[in-house]
């Protein structure tokens, strides 16, 4: 019976991922025959079915962008560079993107050490840190054994530098890696989709205005009160906004 139900399951994903594959394919026909809201109804019709990738997202955020929607454009675009953050043609189109946003907002950098830190645990994804870590282990064992069995003194001395210095490297990979991890836990990154959103100086509609915010800028959600968000900018400034106002990226 078990493997009638496996059979079955696979049988069902395969015939579902070939929908998909024929479903991405009549989209991006339907985006170079420059019918681009037809092709974000078939991209959006794949997410649907719970498939996700930066190629999808990308191509939903060329076709938004075509058609001058600047809010979902960017929502996308941060979606398909969650997926694959190194790609630089999602950057590039990103940048275009963002140029047509009002808001300006100053970024608050940060102190070197600090700046220095987070860009290098930015370099890997939490998960590309453990693997790391895990072949660091793998050197450090082999090291170790090597130094256990050998006989010769000047390979005893070099096996032990190996392994001391492989450890010091697990430590140190680690700590980027649960510092990367924290970093990710923090951060919860969203985009304003309304025109024109006024930003409360409280979770009330009866709260004193702070500031506005246009579509397609970036947010922090720091805390979520009913239906409310409050939200942190790039330059420090806090408020909250109507929780149907913004898209969180982070969500798929």
């Amino acid at each position: 019976m078990k493997h009638t139900i496996y059979i079955l399951v696979f049988f069902i994903a395969a015939f579902s991922f070939g929908q998909n594959e024929a479903l991405f394919e009549k989209a991006n026909a339907l985006y170079n025959d420059a019918k681009y809201a037809e092709a974000i109804d078939a991209y959006e019709a794949i997410i649907e079915t719970g498939n996700h990738s930066a190629d999808l997202y990308f191509n939903l955020g060329n076709a938004n962008y075509k058609l001058n929607n600047i809010a979902p454009s960017i929502y996308y675009y941060e979606k398909a560079l969650r997926l694959a953050p190194n790609d630089a043609d999602i950057k590039n189109n990103l940048a275009f993107a963002q140029n047509m946003t009002i808001d300006v907002i100053d970024i608050v950098p940060d102190s070197g050490i600090s700046k220095f830190i987070k860009s290098f645990a930015n370099k890997f994804t939490f998960d590309a840190w453990a693997k790391i870590a895990v072949v660091l282990v793998f050197v450090f064992v082999i090291l170790f054994l090597i130094y256990y069995f050998a006989f010769s003194t000047n390979r005893k001395r070099l096996t032990f530098i190996g392994s001391v210095v492989s450890l010091i490297l697990i430590c140190i990979t680690l700590t980027f890696a649960f510092y990367k991890f924290n970093l990710d836990k923090k951060d919860n990154p969203a985009i304003i989709f309304a025109q024109e959103s006024k930003v409360k100086s409280g979770p009330n509609p009866n709260s004193d205005e702070a500031f506005r915010l246009h579509e397609g800028t970036k947010v922090q959600v720091e805390e979520t009160f009913e239906s409310w968000k409050k939200i942190k900018l790039a330059d420090g400034k806090t408020g909250w906004v109507a929780a149907n106002d913004i898209k969180t990226i982070k969500d798929f």
